[in-house]
Parts: structure tokens; C-alpha cells; sequence
């Protein structure tokens, strides 16, 4: 019943992440689904959580940037943290057994406070018990066989860039949700408040230098606004007034352009709550120095 389990797991996952994005609730979570009269909660109050139908743990959860935040190893694969400092404890035994019998699990990364990014199957592949750490690979879903859930111990590489790539969406997430909770979840330039229609908008691309993950150099944005943006349409001056590029203005077109583009000329843009979180006025020169260069 234990592979069983783990499969359904999977496939209720994929449902929920169809629903609600990326960014699943904890609520739901902990709620979890049925399985044949038995509720499976999918987290506990532990990071290594096995629910009491199943034999092994079924999932794993770290704090992205918490205190214990999990680290990658030189092949590009986690190291995820004993719970305690005792080898011999139930759930990192449980882990073990879960090594040993080659079980996928579910690794959860808690990105913003109740929001968690979920990605599976992962394995457990090696135990290290001088840094009181397990090393987990991350896997694609297809290559998982519906009638065989037992790791193969195959494909290390494609292991290490599907880890890695999901460490990515996993920060890229959480970037998001705290630039749009900052932003008390509304367009910085239009009020819109729909978050499904927000993106976190980076002043500095994130493959550039200075581009870091941060409040600072994010702005909320609703997807039109963003690509105006991205697009050098709109630009941003250090003083958070908003410029629209002279041939925009000078445009005729419909009330798109007129109330969505053009009439953001020179309004100041709505800020954070928290003078913290307000953009960097270095990032914004920079930009807006680029966004001058394209008029």
C-alpha cells in the first residue's frame, strides 16, 4: 500500500498545483485527500513527515533561507538536515529505510510563510552522518514507472540539473511572493489587485550583476505593466516617478494605450508599506538609464 500511496500522492499534487500554482497553501496541505476511507496529510508539524497509513515518510520540508535552509553539494544535489543531532532518530532512521528501499518522496520548500513549492519524486541517495545530512536528487515525473516506484539510481546528471533547476523556480517563487506581499498585493502602477494577473518584475535582471532575489530590486507589477517594463515602454526614475517614452505618448490608438500606458505619465509609483522594502534608488538609476538610452 505504501507505493500505492506515494502515487497517489503524486497525482493529487499535480491537481492541486493545477489549481492553485506554484504556490500551494499549507492549509491544503495539511488537509491532504483520501485514500480509500484513510485521510493522507501531505505535511506535519516536523519537516520529515510520515502520514499513519504509510509505512515510511512521504515527504520532506525546508524554510527557503531559514535558518536551517538545506545547502547543494558539489555534484548539485541537496544536503538535507538530520532533524536533530541524534542518527538514530526515528525520522532520520525513517529516512534511511526510505534510502535503503529506494522510495520517492515529496520535497516541499517552504517560500513564503503557509506557501510551499512542491517537487517530486526526489531520492534519497546518500547518508551523511558526520554532517548529520541526507543527500537528495531531484527527478522528473516521467521517469517514474507507474508499476515500479523503486529508484533505479540512474541518470545522476539529469538528477543534478533538475535539482538545480528546481532550486531555482524554488527561489524565483519565493522572490515573488515577497515582492507582491510588499506591495500589499496590488500593481505598483495601476492598483489592479488580482494576484493571479501579478508578477514580481526584477529592476535588475537576475542574470545580471546586482540582479539579486530581493524585495529592493523587485517591483509588482500586472502583466501588462510588466512588459511595458521589461520592454523599456515605461521607465522608473530614482525619485518613483513613472515616464512613459515619447513616442508612446505621442501614439493614437484605443483606451488601452490612453488609460493603460499613456496616462502613467509622471504619476509616482505606489510603494511598500515599509520604507524597507522600497525599491533601491541605485537599481532604479541603473535602469532607468537604460530605459533613456532606448528613447
Amino acid at each position: 500500500m505504501d507505493n500505492q500511496i506515494r502515487l497517489a500522492a503524486f497525482v493529487w499534487l499535480k491537481k492541486q498545483t493545477e489549481f492553485y500554482g506554484d504556490s500551494l497553501p499549507r492549509k491544503v496541505l495539511e488537509e491532504g485527500f483520501d485514500y480509500f476511507g484513510r485521510t493522507i496529510r501531505l505535511v506535519g508539524p516536523q519537516g520529515i513527515w510520515k502520514p499513519s497509513p504509510m509505512e515510511l515518510p512521504l515527504s520532506i520540508t525546508s524554510i527557503m533561507g531559514g535558518p536551517y535552509s538545506d545547502s547543494v553539494d558539489d555534484h548539485g544535489l541537496l544536503n538535507y538536515r538530520y532533524r536533530g543531532t541524534d542518527p538514530m532518530h526515528r525520522d532520520n532512521v525513517g529516512l534511511r529505510e526510505v534510502m535503503r528501499h529506494r522510495k520517492p518522496l515529496v520535497y516541499f520548500f517552504n517560500i513564503f510563510p503557509g506557501k510551499y513549492l512542491a517537487s517530486y519524486p526526489v531520492y534519497i541517495v546518500n547518508d551523511n552522518r558526520s554532517s548529520l545530512t541526507f543527500t537528495v536528487a531531484v527527478d522528473d515525473i516521467a521517469y517514474l514507472q507507474a508499476d515500479r516506484v523503486e529508484d533505479s539510481f540512474s541518470g545522476t546528471e539529469r538528477r543534478s540539473y533538475i535539482t538545480q533547476t528546481v532550486l531555482y523556480r524554488a527561489h524565483q517563487r519565493q522572490f515573488r511572493e515577497r515582492v507582491i506581499a510588499a506591495y500589499r498585493n496590488q500593481c505598483s502602477l495601476c492598483r489592479l489587485r488580482h494576484t493571479e494577473l501579478l508578477d514580481a518584475a526584477h529592476i535588475i535582471g537576475d542574470r545580471e550583476e546586482h540582479g539579486d532575489p530581493i524585495v529592493q530590486n523587485g517591483l509588482s507589477l500586472c502583466k501588462i505593466h510588466h512588459a511595458a517594463f521589461d520592454n523599456n515602454i515605461i521607465g522608473i526614475n530614482p525619485d518613483y516617478q513613472v515616464v512613459v517614452r515619447q513616442d508612446i505618448l505621442e501614439e493614437v490608438d484605443g483606451p488601452m494605450l490612453k488609460y493603460g500606458l499613456q496616462s502613467l505619465n509622471n504619476i509616482r509609483l505606489i510603494l511598500p508599506g515599509h520604507k524597507h522594502d522600497w525599491p533601491d534608488r541605485d537599481r532604479l538609476e541603473q535602469r532607468f538609464s537604460d530605459f533613456r538610452k532606448s528613447v
